[in-house]
């Protein structure tokens, strides 16, 4: 891992370190609301242009989930939430 693709899921995120997991995920239900695949259908009759949205929220949904899967192995757990 490099401090280059923490900055950029940081970024993606709009997240500053320290956050929550909390945060994480709530960004996380935002980003894959923007960006699933299926919101573009109905925004143009162009096959040509539905086909770039479409492939443009493919490759922001799989960003977005790596991007989640980095910040959630670095997210510090909370001493009140921790097993006993």
């Amino acid at each position: 891992m490099t401090e280059e693709l923490l900055t950029k899921a940081l970024e993606l995120f709009t997240l500053a370190r320290p956050y929550t997991r909390e945060q994480l995920d709530q960004k996380r239900d935002e980003l894959l609301h923007t960006w699933t695949p299926r919101r573009f259908a109905n925004l143009t009759n162009n096959p040509k242009k539905y086909m770039q949205a479409y492939t443009k929220a493919e490759e922001m949904t799989r960003l977005v989930e790596a991007s989640y899967a980095l910040l959630a192995a670095l997210v510090v757990p909370d001493d009140d939430h921790r097993l006993s």
